[in-house]
């Protein structure tokens, strides 16, 4: 049975940081992209970023580009969201997907999702 498990999240002020752990079992995540979305109350789910299966490339959103930081340590399953210099327009759900291939925008083409966990950035 395939699981992805997120955690980290948390109430910050802005400008705080907070890093998020997604944590799979089941897969191994270094043969998977890996890709972060988040959803905010009344909005569609949105791709922050992703990790390739193959070079490791990454990719951001404008949204979050220089403030993210996505990563993955395979010997522990992985992949981490750095978040810093955290905006209230970043209070959302963040879930981690797996995807087989590559990584895509469109967070249907994905296959494995995690149950998301709450972010929340407010003075």
């Amino acid at each position: 049975q395939v699981q992805l498990v997120e955690s980290g999240g948390g109430l910050v002020q802005p400008g705080g940081s907070l890093r998020l752990s997604c944590v799979a079992s089941g897969i191994s995540l270094d043969v998977y992209a890996i890709g972060w979305f988040r959803q905010a109350p009344g909005k569609e789910r949105e791709g922050v970023s992703c990790i390739s299966r193959s070079d490791g490339s990454t990719l951001y959103a404008d949204s979050v580009k220089g403030r993210f930081t996505i990563s993955r340590d395979n010997a522990k399953n992985t992949v981490y969201l750095q978040m810093n210099s955290l905006e209230p327009e970043d209070t959302a759900v963040y879930y981690c997907a797996a995807q087989g291939d590559m990584c895509y925008v469109n967070p249907q083409r994905y296959d494995y999702w995690g149950q998301g966990t709450q972010v929340t950035v407010s003075s």
